[in-house]
């Protein structure tokens, strides 16, 4: 995990790769639970029978917004703030994209970078990077621009 002891730290980091998240496994019981969420019941994500059949990976995919929800839990367990941030809140997203499908079955992780550091009221807004990598494939399975406002 990286620690940020300061804002000024955190300032100083903008442009650079901050941190790189462990590897999440994604399971085919977080898909099914996910589909349950959202009501997305589409079968090439929770049925395994004809995702076998009839997609080129040989199995089921993990929805695309499974995989940007779990970019909080990435930035959480990767990077600590210190003691001047009392909370942090998810502001939203710019751009998302998912270059390459994600197989049930793989492990993801992120690399982070801070791209921007904007003074807001009260607070910073940060621009992450977010780029996640599935092990085994060359190709990301999503990048986004995830907001998130420091107070």
């Amino acid at each position: 995990m990286r620690s940020i002891a300061s804002l000024e730290e955190l300032k100083s980091l903008a442009g650079q790769e901050v941190a790189t998240s462990a590897w999440i496994t994604i399971t085919q019981e977080q898909v099914d639970r996910f589909a349950d969420a959202t009501g997305d019941h589409q079968w090439i994500h929770v049925d395994p029978a004809r995702a076998a059949r009839e997609l080129p990976s040989g199995g089921t995919v993990a929805h695309g917004f499974l995989t940007l929800a779990l970019l909080p839990r990435m930035l959480s367990e990767s990077i600590s703030m210190g003691p001047e941030v009392r909370m942090l809140l998810n502001y939203g997203l710019n751009r998302v994209r998912f270059p390459a499908p994600l197989p049930v079955g793989r492990q993801v992780r992120g690399l982070i970078t801070l791209q921007a550091v904007e003074e807001v009221p009260g607070g910073l807004q940060l621009t992450w990077q977010i780029t996640v990598q599935c092990e085994g494939l060359e190709k990301p399975v999503c990048v986004a621009e995830f907001l998130v406002r420091c107070y």
